[in-house]
């Protein structure tokens, strides 16, 4: 018996099976390519790397937001924040009649309400942000929630869990949710330290050695705060001290980023982003009350900020990072300045930045020129010419490695977030990004791009089509890499 041609062919039917799977379960025509010619011309390896990494988890919902059983104050909630957001869009005028879209889209998709009457602090770097987490904490009454992708345990992350632990024999409650890829360090040090002071902290999607890869691909990349339901950090910060420029580390002597300190009614739905992300990972469910959402006309601020908050994940129905994006440009009628780390677009933002560009809006990109991934950074730069053909400004940031993600559209659009530009952001992990509707957070956050310009080089096209055959070459086949990156 020829058991070598019998493997051929078994081997050959396995290969098929596969590759109807993929063509089945995979949306994408780049994405579903680029599994078929892994699968098929990588013998075995491809099939293992298409069940580790390929497998659409959105189609088969494993992932799921667990609802709250109190489904009377759940609806009471939404019904609060229907008529909040009604009256706000009636009474704020001609700022939101503009973005309009923008703000049915969310509504529409997640039910992410228009929240108004909220202060707004721009926070610029490490240095500036954890100074405000630190006094926030410090002043919490009831509660204190966290989770984080990456938290290390270093010199700001020892002086926040000292802080929580304090705060917890105080008698506030804590509760702490790390990533348990990205902070995979305090697994069995920190942790362990705040469970012993009385402290809830649970890993977010625990790696299992079986599972090992697949689960290092859905990542919950959210860093959230939130402390009595009335104050709330949001934005690209992780807790290491790398953020603070404290230290210097090659090759990135500098660290870029961007954050946002959220005092008012936005805080509610990154209240409630938190209780689904801990109700999905932890042994025990975290049913709503009242001090987690305070009466919306309780919040004594000073400000008078309009937020909505775009959220999705493998949980999510939509990409709806994807599509307020996409939104925010259509509505772009002057500029739109990008901040981005990881700039691997699928072709729908491909399209929009261009047809903005050729459409005489003034389109700028600004993206690190070193990068903490060589093959993201060259999948990067295989999309640059048709940008600059179109017309979009592309810089490189050469003070250090710049990690915000952020977005301002005209005078009246912001966006802060943990989302990067990226397939990954869109289809695989968790993230959670602030649409701020005001000219003064507007301006403050044009203000620090055209800042962080001064420490940017442009790409001249001429220039870059000058670049040599083995860099191009080497930009084309990473290309080929970025629907799985």
């Amino acid at each position: 018996m020829d058991w070598l041609f019998i493997f051929q062919i078994v081997y050959l039917i396995i290969v098929g099976i596969v590759c109807l799977r993929v063509i089945y379960d995979t949306n994408h025509i780049t994405k579903t390519l680029s599994y078929l010619l892994v699968v098929i011309f990588i013998p075995f390896i491809g099939i293992i790397f298409y069940f580790s990494f390929g497998v659409n988890y959105r189609n088969s919902r494993i992932y799921s937001k667990k609802l709250f059983s109190n489904i009377e104050f759940e609806r009471k909630l939404e019904l609060q924040l229907q008529h909040y957001a009604k009256q706000i869009i009636k009474n704020k005028g001609s700022l939101l009649e503009s973005n309009k879209k923008l703000i049915r889209l969310l509504f529409k998709d997640i039910s992410s309400p228009l929240t108004n009457k909220n202060e707004v602090d721009l926070l610029i770097n490490g240095e500036t942000k954890f100074p405000e987490v630190f006094k926030a904490i410090e002043a919490a009454k009831h509660h204190i929630h966290i989770e984080y992708y990456v938290f290390t345990e270093d010199v700001v992350g020892r002086k926040i869990e000292e802080l929580l632990i304090k705060k917890a024999k105080e008698g506030v409650t804590v509760k702490f949710m790390y990533d348990d890829y990205g902070s995979s360090s305090i697994r069995k040090s920190l942790v362990y330290r705040l469970r012993e002071a009385g402290i809830e902290a649970y890993p977010f999607y625990k790696i299992k050695l079986i599972y090992l890869a697949n689960r290092m691909n859905y990542r919950n990349h959210r860093k959230i705060i939130v402390i009595d339901g009335r104050i709330g950090f949001v934005g690209g910060i992780n807790v290491s001290d790398t953020y603070t420029n404290a230290i210097k580390t090659k090759p990135f002597p500098f660290w870029r980023d961007t954050h946002l300190k959220i005092h008012g009614p936005a805080v509610w739905y990154l209240q409630y982003l938190f209780l689904c992300d801990w109700n999905f990972c932890a042994d025990c469910s975290l049913e709503p009350e009242g001090n987690f959402f305070p009466d919306l006309d309780s919040f004594e601020t000073q400000g008078n900020v309009a937020i909505q908050i775009a959220a999705s994940g493998p949980d999510s129905e939509t990409p709806t990072i994807l599509y307020s994006l996409l939104q925010a440009i259509s509505l772009a009628e002057e500029q739109i300045l990008i901040t981005t780390p990881y700039f691997v677009p699928n072709e729908s933002i491909m399209d929009a930045l261009c047809i903005a560009a050729m459409s005489g809006v003034s389109v700028k990109l600004l993206v690190p020129k070193v990068s903490d991934s060589n093959v993201v950074n060259a999948a990067a730069s295989s999309y640059y010419e048709e940008l600059l053909k179109s017309g979009v400004q592309i810089y490189r940031y050469t003070k250090g490695f710049i990690h915000s993600k952020t977005m301002a559209i005209d005078d009246e659009i912001a966006i802060v977030g943990s989302a990067n530009m990226d397939m990954r952001s869109f289809d695989l992990n968790f993230e959670v990004n602030a649409i701020i509707y005001d000219k003064g957070v507007n301006k403050k956050l044009q203000d620090a791009f055209e800042d962080d310009l001064n420490n940017a080089e442009e790409i001249d096209l001429e220039r870059w089509l000058d670049r040599s055959w083995y860099h191009e070459l080497l930009e084309k086949l990473a290309r080929l890499l970025s629907p799985l990156l």
